[in-house]
């Protein structure tokens, strides 16, 4: 009994939960099977480390503040013909992350690029990356609020450190002068160093529409797609099909 005590007390200071609540049972199969102790042992630490991997995914995830859960799996690329459903599998590799290049994913609203972001989002979590998932409204609003409140240089660090930062929903509302500027910044700091997922409705061309200066613009422009794949995805909406289908339904 003492013995046991002793085992998982530095099994809780090793902090290898699986461990002690498994080593009897596993101790009594070895036992019965004839098993030896390498094999006992190794058995056990398979199975921490496979639970250690688990957590680290579901905690990656949870911090990535995903507006929904999806995967690649859930994606129906027949729905989007024009979508080189090889492309994006290759992407979810996450090869491009450890490149630090950067995924452009341009087209109409409706036909997956939400769902396409969040996949390689989810992806990249499972890989033990750092993610981040949020809106560019939503981070230009940040931005704005951090530096009024003297909080800037801290936010940005925050951002830069992450191995994937994805932004949705750019081209929906045009931001002001400095809060393109803020946005500018912080993706020029992060090029060539980490990845950045963009989704956006609105051509390369058509992006002066939502910065408002030209010459920032064409920077942006510049900075994003240096290294980047460009993903142009073309068709109908496919929750405006969905909704047809189920009515017709």
């Amino acid at each position: 009994m003492t013995q046991n005590l002793l085992i998982e007390a530095h099994l809780k200071r090793l902090k290898m939960p699986t461990v002690a609540s498994l080593y009897e049972d596993f101790a009594r199969d070895a036992e019965t099977n004839n098993r030896t102790y390498e094999a006992y042992l190794l058995a056990l630490l398979e199975l921490e480390v496979q639970q250690r991997d688990q957590s680290t995914q579901r905690s990656r995830i949870k911090k990535a503040k995903f507006p929904v859960m999806k995967t690649l799996d859930g994606f129906d690329f027949s729905a989007v013909p024009d979508l080189n459903q090889s492309r994006i599998l290759t992407l979810s590799q996450n090869d491009y992350i450890a490149r630090h290049e950067n995924v452009l994913m341009i087209g109409p609203c409706g036909v997956g690029k939400t769902h396409l972001a969040i996949g390689l989002g989810v992806a990249a979590c499972r890989a033990r990356k750092r993610v981040c998932f949020t809106t560019t409204p939503a981070l230009v609003n940040e931005l704005l609020e951090a530096r009024q409140d003297h909080r800037l240089a801290k936010v940005q660090a925050t951002y830069q450190k992450l191995d994937l930062l994805i932004l949705d929903e750019f081209g929906f509302v045009p931001f002001t002068k400095d809060g393109a500027q803020l946005l500018f910044n912080l993706i020029a700091t992060r090029n060539e160093v980490r990845s950045t997922i963009l989704t956006s409705n609105l051509e390369f061309s058509k992006w002066t529409e939502v910065i408002g200066d030209p010459t920032l613009a064409g920077a942006l422009v510049d900075r994003l797609t240096h290294h980047a794949h460009i993903i142009q995805i073309k068709g109908d909406s496919y929750r405006f099909r969905e909704s047809l289908r189920k009515a017709d339904g």
